[in-house]
């Protein structure tokens, strides 16, 4: 969840900008400094390894090369896949020193592990493949069972370019597949395979709240990978509103506001695979014809006049006082109650977001009526929110037994 600072005013224009990257030469690092040269703001590629956090002043700050770093009004981190953790904490300290940053370090490490992405989605109804997840051999049979059987797709938690994606025709193959990565202490996820795509899949390049291109990347010959890496070729593609709001959806949830979220032709509509934090630009710009670098700048230099913040955690550094949802009982009395009529307000609570179904209702009117399965996103008295949920009976703790741990 995150609102609008009014504590940063930028003037003139112009900003200065920082791309982490480890890659000066590549394509898409290239391109957004040319992109942000082009409009006039002042950029810099910087190593993200050469960056030292320093927490020993009362002030917390970063050096870079050794030296204290200058200020920077916005970073466009380009993390890679090998340096997430290292990474990461240099974008989290760049927020803890305000400086904006289009994907927050959260939304980074949560986007690259495909477990806990899928986890995340899967809490706000986005349409992806059957997956599980098992660590022992014994599960791994029902797991392929309850993702729809043979054939199925094994992937590697932290694969990318279609590195580490295998698709195992026959139920055997798969447990022998899956073991051999056990046994290397690789971690894995099972999928369903999806056929009707035909080797196809859907690149959505996110800025904002909106997609600002699209391709469809094809499998050549028998490989059933897409990605370019692999050797798919690549059109551009106009998406429907269902596609478009899948991903834009996808980015958000996930905390990003810079990505590439990729999705599969599914026979009831857009399957999402995959959001990647920091998408390559060459193939989606020459197939698209679009000035994508472009348009990430242009987001980002608006975004630093008007920034956004992590709101709970500014709120919650109020003691007694934090963030929280309250679900909407079927036999509550907020029931068919406008919020004005709910006097939450006399008990101290401000709704931000009330959350229907997949439809989100920010700032929330006061004539809005409220219906049973709503969740209501608040701000105000921990204790106030506490009582309006069910309450669980706690259990007193018993004496030891006699015998703790019996014979036999």
């Amino acid at each position: 969840m995150v609102v609008v600072s009014h504590s940063t005013i930028f003037a003139g224009g112009t900003m200065k900008l920082a791309i982490l990257s480890r890659a000066p030469q590549a394509y898409s690092t290239q391109r957004l400094r040319a992109a942000a040269l082009q409009r006039g703001h002042q950029v810099k590629v910087l190593n993200t390894l050469r960056f030292a956090i320093d927490l020993s002043d009362a002030e917390p700050d970063l050096q870079y090369r050794g030296r204290r770093l200058s200020d920077y009004d916005a970073i466009l981190p380009r993390i890679g896949n090998s340096i997430t953790y290292f990474g990461t904490a240099v974008v989290r300290q760049f927020e803890q020193m305000d400086v904006y940053t289009p994907n927050t370090a959260n939304g980074i490490t949560n986007s690259r592990d495909k477990l806990r992405a899928t986890q995340i989605l899967s809490r706000h109804n986005i349409g992806m493949p059957a997956t599980a997840f098992v660590h022992n051999r014994g599960d791994v049979r029902l797991a392929i069972e309850k993702v729809g059987g043979a054939p199925v797709v094994i992937k590697l938690l932290e694969g990318t370019q279609g590195i580490g994606v295998i698709l195992a025709p026959e139920v055997k193959i798969a447990e022998a597949i899956i073991e051999t990565l056990h046994s290397t202490k690789q971690n894995v996820l099972i999928q369903s395979f999806i056929s009707e795509s035909r080797g196809r899949d859907i690149r959505a390049l996110v800025v904002g709240d909106r997609v600002v291109a699209a391709m469809r990347r094809v499998a050549v010959g028998d490989e059933f990978r897409s990605n370019v890496h692999r050797g798919g070729r690549v059109e551009p593609v106009e998406l429907t509103p269902a596609y478009e709001q899948a991903a834009v959806r996808s980015a958000q949830i996930m905390g990003l506001r810079v990505a590439g979220v990729d999705m599969l032709e599914g026979k009831d509509g857009p399957l999402v695979m995959e959001v990647n934090s920091s998408p390559g630009l060459e193939g989606i710009e020459k197939a698209t014809e679009l000035d994508v670098a472009g348009a990430i700048i242009d987001f980002i230099d608006n975004q630093v006049a008007f920034p956004e913040i992590d709101v709970r955690q500014r709120l919650t550094v109020s003691t007694g006082y934090g963030v929280a949802e309250i679900v909407v009982h079927s036999n509550a009395d907020l029931v068919g109650r406008a919020l004005r009529d709910s006097m939450l307000s006399e008990r101290d609570l401000t709704v931000l977001t009330l959350h229907r179904g997949t439809s989100v209702i920010p700032n929330p009117k006061g004539t809005t009526v409220m219906e049973a399965g709503d969740r209501l996103l608040c701000f105000g008295r921990l204790e106030e929110m506490r009582s309006m949920m069910p309450t669980r009976r706690r259990r007193r703790v018993r004496k030891l037994p006699k015998e703790p741990i019996p014979e036999g």
